[in-house]
């Protein structure tokens, strides 16, 4: 894996990649790649998807995310604080980001696996199913208001988003524990 921060793309084989103000995490998932969407498109489920555990449930929004929608989360980093999020790509099925007021963008992809699912972790844990999809999530600090400041938490966002994956996939499988 290379440093965070340094010029260009590396993926160290764990399907994390690196960009220069960014930080992205790919799985292949044993579950419909329109499943998986909607559920992310779906503010409610975000705690139960959040690997970070910060997040404490919508304080208001759609129930659905759509172009420009905007929702506000309740979270506790440390302190109990809102976030305001507004939905900045939309590409229904495949690809949905949202940023808040920092410029951080959030950003969920998700296509058809290309060999039909390989298992892409390497665990033999039942992801090489047919029909998996590849989830890519990418935390991007290059529009922040302060770039500098965000690119000491991409470490720790990449491990964050590996979990919020996992997460996404056992809650779209019905492993869901919580």
């Amino acid at each position: 894996m290379t440093a965070p921060g340094a010029g260009g793309a590396a993926d160290g084989g764990d399907g994390t990649a690196w960009g220069p103000t960014s930080v992205s995490v790919v799985r292949i998932l044993a579950a419909p790649r329109q499943r998986l969407f909607d559920l992310v498109a779906d503010p409610a489920a975000h705690p139960r998807i959040d690997g970070s555990g910060t997040l404490r449930g919508v304080l208001r929004g759609p129930a659905r995310l759509g172009p420009g929608a905007r929702f506000g989360m309740g979270m506790r980093m440390g302190l109990p604080h809102r976030v305001t999020n507004r939905v900045v790509e939309f590409d229904e099925g495949r690809r949905i980001a949202w940023a808040h007021l920092s410029g951080n963008v959030w950003r969920w992809e998700f296509a058809d696996a290309p060999d039909g699912g390989a298992d892409r972790d390497g665990d033999a844990d039942g992801d090489a199913s047919a029909g998996g999809t590849e989830v890519r999530e990418t935390f991007e600090w290059g529009r922040s208001r302060a770039p500098w400041a965000m690119r000491r938490f991409a470490a720790r966002n990449a491990a964050v988003m590996a979990r919020s994956i996992e997460r996404l996939g056992a809650l779209a499988t019905g492993r869901d524990a919580g």
